[in-house]
């Protein structure tokens, strides 16, 4: 049997559990969260997870992007890596990365037939759950040194929140997963701050008062140093280009001893550049900066300069071609969206969009539309190859109640040839946006499309 055939029995069988990715939110909402499955699946196979440093990161918004931050930092400082984030745009190895690479699919199947046993001891696993503990295992086996985990949802009760970490991270809060999660930023903040540790310090980009009051009252709860990004540690950008952005971070934390008494220290002001683009990603180097410094492992500022200056994270205003330009983005919410919108003023004043959009049955796609409307010149509706994914029909209704021009295009790939043949004319933007599943397969369909040329 070739590789290909036992890594695609590899995914069945991770499949063959409850994947909420692909539920609906009704059912998610009733969905049995809870850790003692995932800690039980650990002890049996030797607790992986504690073999190794790890930097863990909730957030609405940014955590991706700061995850990926963190492990580049760690790279350049000579660290093996490991970096376990979800979802994959691709391939699914992509979720479980040591030193910028995904595993190999021979590593996968490796994994895969190591941990059944251990899985057939444990009812009611998920398979984000068996996931997650193949990446545990994966960081310890081929020999990690650090790792970054990214939370998959929430924070109190996802799989990854087994660990004790060197320091807990919360990126940007917003208003996501809300059948789950809860409708206020209140009850959002507590889930994500269930990631807190006793005694282990925290980290917070910067937050709305609301959500940074339930943050402050935990961390003191459970004795957990805080520092916000913004307040202690500041930042600024200094410049910014189609290749990138530059920054400087203020981290004013430190004191000296001046025999006396304690008093303010100079502020130690870094100087950075990171690829990637939008001022958001600015606030996610700031944190991932001060996170890195926060969790106690070794490492330079200059090695964070190399670190973030190397990062790679796709689909975050992905710009694959300038002229006319083509967009690849996983905004996937109102926030995301206006955040969305403001990098493309940024950077394209003057141009208007054709937008491919096909969004998931839970988001607040109104939000969405309303707020990237000024931009769009007509919306190519479309849907992925996904269970959770919104009918044509449906996101047709309210793009027609947010007044913007559509036409709708299944599959995403014939979306994607139309938004080209359309933007050849008059120089508009083509960017896909509202749904990760929707952007990869943009991303694949591209691919082919620059591959077909070349041959």
């Amino acid at each position: 049997m070739n590789i290909e055939t036992q890594y695609n029995r590899a995914l069945d069988y991770l499949y063959s559990f409850v994947d909420y990715s692909l539920k609906h939110s009704s059912e998610l909402a009733k969905a049995d969260f809870n850790l003692d499955r995932m800690f039980a699946l650990m002890k049996s196979l030797g607790d992986p997870q504690t073999k190794y440093p790890i930097i863990h990161v909730a957030g609405t918004k940014g955590k991706g992007s700061t995850s990926a931050l963190c492990a580049a930092g760690l790279m350049a400082a000579g660290y093996k890596t490991g970096l376990y984030t979800s979802p994959h745009l691709l391939d699914y190895v992509e979720r479980i990365q040591i030193n910028g690479e995904p595993i190999t699919h021979e590593q996968l199947i490796e994994l895969v037939e190591e941990i059944k046993p251990h899985v057939a001891k444990i009812e009611k696993l998920t398979t984000f759950e068996i996931t997650t503990a193949l990446a545990f295992m994966a960081f310890a086996k081929y020999g990690a040194t650090a790792a970054v985990f990214e939370v998959g949802l929430g924070g109190r009760l996802d799989a990854t929140n087994i660990v004790t970490p060197q320091v807990s991270v919360i990126t940007s809060l917003s208003y996501d997963h809300m059948a789950v999660l809860g409708n206020t930023l209140a009850l959002i903040a507590g889930e994500k701050a269930g990631i807190i540790k006793p005694g282990v310090p925290m980290v917070s980009s910067p937050q709305k008062d609301e959500a940074l009051q339930v943050l402050l009252r935990i961390a003191r709860e459970r004795n957990s140093d805080i520092t916000l990004v913004g307040r202690d540690v500041g930042f600024e950008l200094q410049g910014t280009s189609l290749k990138g952005q530059w920054l400087a971070v203020d981290d004013r934390r430190w004191t000296v001893d001046d025999g006396k008494s304690m008093v303010d220290g100079p502020s130690s002001i870094v100087e950075l550049h990171i690829p990637l683009l939008g001022k958001h990603q600015i606030e996610n180097a700031a944190t991932a900066y001060t996170a890195l410094k926060t969790s106690g492992i070794p490492i330079t500022d200059e090695q964070i300069k190399l670190g973030f200056s190397q990062v790679q994270w796709r689909a975050r205003f992905e710009v694959a071609r300038v002229e006319p330009p083509v967009i690849f983005d996983s905004a996937h919410n109102q926030d995301s969206f206006e955040k969305l919108r403001e990098t493309l003023e940024e950077y394209f004043p003057d141009k208007k969009v054709y937008l491919i959009f096909g969004a998931s049955e839970d988001k607040n796609i109104p939000g969405m539309f309303a707020e990237m409307k000024p931009k769009i010149k007509k919306i190519i509706i479309t849907r992925a190859d996904h269970p959770r994914a919104l009918s044509v029909e449906q996101i047709a209704g309210l793009a027609d109640q947010a007044g913007a021009e559509w036409e709708a295009l299944v599959p995403v790939k014939e979306a994607l040839r139309h938004a080209l043949e359309l933007s050849s004319k008059d120089g508009s933007i083509v960017l896909s946006a509202g749904s990760m599943f929707v952007t990869a397969e943009v991303m694949r369909e591209w691919k082919f499309l620059n591959e077909s040329t070349l041959e």
